[in-house]
Formats: structure tokens, sequence, C-alpha cells
């Protein structure tokens, strides 16, 4: 059988642990940062800066002549990894398709972004909007009229991001 050789025994190493070098450095940088100014953010009235591809809450946008872009292609509910989503479509008389249903349960959703970077349309968006709160599950679950309400309220607000980003596309 061969013998296991065990480590060199350093008088360096136990001085340094007899002297607790390591408890004293980290005191030292505890001491450092104690009476430094601190940095507090009072947060309700002061807020931080959000970058411009911040992912908040979701809204649905229209065109111009107040027709919804959503044309039901249904790339978001197939890319969601989180299964978040659920679309029903019909065909209107037109021979175009829209959404009946278009559903988003934020109690599953992660925030990754990739229904808006599937939209062909630009129609999904997830706005700067992080406010917000439900105090049942269902208050989370947002339906197609509410995800265009919050369209139409920040439709302002969701141009201007989308245009800020528009260079890193």
């Amino acid at each position: 059988m061969a013998a296991v050789a065990a480590a060199p025994f350093s008088l360096k190493d136990f001085f340094k642990s007899f002297l607790l070098v390591e408890l004293f450095k980290g005191m030292t940088l505890t001491g450092r940062y104690a009476f430094r100014r601190k940095v507090t953010v009072q947060y309700p009235e002061e807020k931080t800066p959000l970058s411009p591809r911040f992912r908040g809450l979701h809204a649905l946008r229209r065109y111009e002549n107040g027709e919804e872009r959503c044309i039901a292609c249904k790339l978001c509910e197939a890319v969601c990894p989180a299964m978040a989503i659920t679309i029903e479509s019909q065909q209107r008389e037109d021979g175009t398709r829209r959404t009946t249903r278009y559903d988003i349960d934020l109690t599953k959703c992660i925030f990754c972004g990739f229904c808006e970077e599937s939209c062909p349309v630009d129609s999904i968006v997830e706005t700067h909007i992080f406010e917000y709160h439900g105090e049942k599950r269902g208050d989370l679950y947002f339906t197609k009229e509410m995800l265009l309400a919050i369209g139409d309220k920040y439709e302002a607000e969701i141009a201007a991001a989308k245009a800020a980003d528009a260079k890193y596309r």
C-alpha cells in the first residue's frame, strides 16, 4: 500500500492562523467603509434611473389608426419559456387574423423579454412600469383588454423607449 503524504508543515501558515491575520484583514475592510458617507435612496420620493432596456409590466400596442397590432402569429406564446402567455385567434372577414384572447399570467412570467423580441409587429412590449402589485393571484392575470389599456395609456413612453433602444438593435 502506498502511504498518503501529509501536506508539508509551513511555519508561515501557522503564524498567520495563530495571529488571526485573516480576521484583522476583514476588520480593516469593515473599518474602511464604516465611517464613509452612506448612500441611501429614499425610494418612494427618490428614484434611481432605469435602463432603456428595463423589462417591466407588459402592454399590447395599437397602430396609429387605432387597430391592435397583434396578428395572432403566436410566436410569443411559442417562445415563452415559462408558458405564461395564452393566445386564441379568429379569422376576420377581410382574411386577416386577430386575437380573441391574449392572456399573460404574471405569476409565471420571468420577464425574459423573449415575447417582445419574437414579435414581428412590435405588438407586445415590456414597459418601464415596475410599481404594480396584486393582492390575490388573479390580480396578476392580465387579459387582452387590460394589456391594451396599458398600451394606450403609456404609448408615448413606450415609443420613446423603443426609439432610444433602436440604435442597439
